[in-house]
């Protein structure tokens, strides 16, 4: 029988929820949006995680097919890992899955609907026209914590160069995302990033 790396109380799991709660009102452009607060809170504050399982978690939910909310399943999942069970691993997806999906879900239908109804308004043309700024912070700041996963630069440099060159060809060219993918992922498998 193996010992437990983490000791997790009731207010620690409730912990986990309120902050994925209050994570999924600020998910705006999708949870990816919110992996910076998610290390900080998860790896850096909490130590529920350490970097490479956090860098690790985006990176399998990413290359797996489905929603790129995979990955908050996969951190749950390795949050409940390191406390020692699979009963403890389920919890931690359910947690940090209904955390993040309840509060945004009732928002989006309520706010969608509202925004159908009242679309000609200027205030709602506005609003949209103002997310789109703060949608692409979310993002490069979410590919800045990916871009310096091990924290060390001689370490991330080709990190950093391929998320440079994905960036530019993408804006640059018409070539599908898929296939920056593909690259990322083959140099990837090839242990160059």
């Amino acid at each position: 029988m193996t010992t437990p790396l983490l000791l997790m109380s009731f207010s620690d799991w409730l912990s986990l929820f309120t902050h994925f709660l209050l994570l999924s009102l600020m998910a705006v452009g999708g949870a990816v949006t919110t992996a910076p607060e998610m290390y900080r809170y998860l790896v850096g504050q909490q130590h529920w995680l350490s970097d490479t399982q956090f860098s690790s978690s985006i990176a399998i939910a990413q290359a797996a097919p489905g929603p790129n909310i995979l990955f908050v399943a996969v951190l749950g999942w390795n949050i409940g890992v390191n406390t020692g069970g699979l009963a403890a691993a389920l919890l931690g997806v359910l947690i940090t899955m209904t955390g993040l999906l309840l509060p945004s879900t009732i928002l989006s239908y309520l706010a969608a609907s509202w925004g159908h109804k009242n679309r000609d308004l200027r205030a709602v043309r506005a609003f949209k026209q103002g997310m789109a700024p703060i949608v692409i912070s979310l993002l490069c700041a979410t590919g800045w914590i990916l871009a310096c996963a091990h924290n060390d630069p001689a370490r991330d440099w080709p990190l950093w160069l391929l998320t440079a060159t994905t960036a530019v060809v993408i804006w640059r060219t018409k070539l599908h995302v898929l296939w920056m993918l593909a690259m990322g992922a083959i140099l990837g498998g090839m242990g160059l990033v």
